[in-house]
């Protein structure tokens, strides 16, 4: 028997999956390819005590930044919050627990957790405050640093196209955590901006398969905010 995942809305969507104190991975890189549908759901529901795994918070009135204002997240683990002046102000009052890595150190913790793979040595971070606390061992006569996969409870994310089997396109830069995310939660939950039949996409444009995703929302709307407007000036 087929299962139905395509959900009227994000609220359905993340019925009965949210709880207080889980580990969510959320999709994107500043504004770009961010779940904002979700993360509002998530909001609105209540759920606090959360660990957050994502490259960033948002800004403060967008995506992630939604849920520092309301004091729903207890632990993020990030790679960059400079955009973010909640973000910084909770950590530096001691409010907010911030777990850093270098961009590329949490993509790959990201990617082994759904690789299953419990752990890897690296050599980003050697020698310096990312090592403190962590085993070390030598390769070759130079120290590598262990870090730990991560797996979460639930994976919150952003595509360009779905089918209603799962099967995820993304659209250029909106393709940066999203696909590895998908691959490390207990339930991945995806938005889409258009939703089509099975088959209608072509397998080679295929970027995360459906086995990987549990439930879908077909957005009404998007919005796709700038987060840093960068222009030339006019030739005179």
């Amino acid at each position: 028997m087929a299962v139905n995942k395509v959900y009227p809305g994000a609220a359905a969507a993340l019925a009965g999956v949210l709880r207080d104190g889980m580990t969510i991975m959320s999709g994107g890189f500043g504004l770009c390819g961010i779940p904002g549908s979700l993360i509002e759901a998530i909001r609105d529901s209540g759920v606090k005590d959360l660990t957050v795994v994502s490259n960033n918070a948002g800004i403060d009135d967008a995506g992630l930044g939604l849920l520092l204002q309301t004091r729903q997240i207890r632990k993020m683990i990030s790679s960059y919050v400079g955009e973010n002046a909640t973000f910084a102000r909770q950590y530096l009052a001691g409010e907010l627990e911030i777990e850093f890595n270098p961009q590329g150190t949490l993509a790959e913790r990201i990617r082994a957790g759904g690789a299953g793979i419990p752990a890897f040595f690296t050599r980003t971070g050697a020698g310096t405050q990312i090592a403190e606390g962590k085993e070390v061992r030598q390769f070759d006569g130079l120290d590598y640093v262990m870090e730990r996969g991560i797996f979460a409870d639930l994976a919150i994310i952003h595509a360009w196209k779905a089918d209603t089997e799962g099967n995820l396109v993304y659209r250029k830069t909106a393709r940066n955590f999203n696909p590895i995310m998908a691959t490390a939660a207990k339930v991945t939950v995806a938005e889409v901006e258009e939703l089509v039949e099975p088959g209608s996409i072509d397998p080679d444009h295929i970027v995360t398969a459906g086995i990987f995703v549990k439930r879908i929302v077909k957005l009404a709307t998007v919005d796709k905010r700038i987060e840093q407007r960068t222009v030339r000036k006019r030739a005179a």
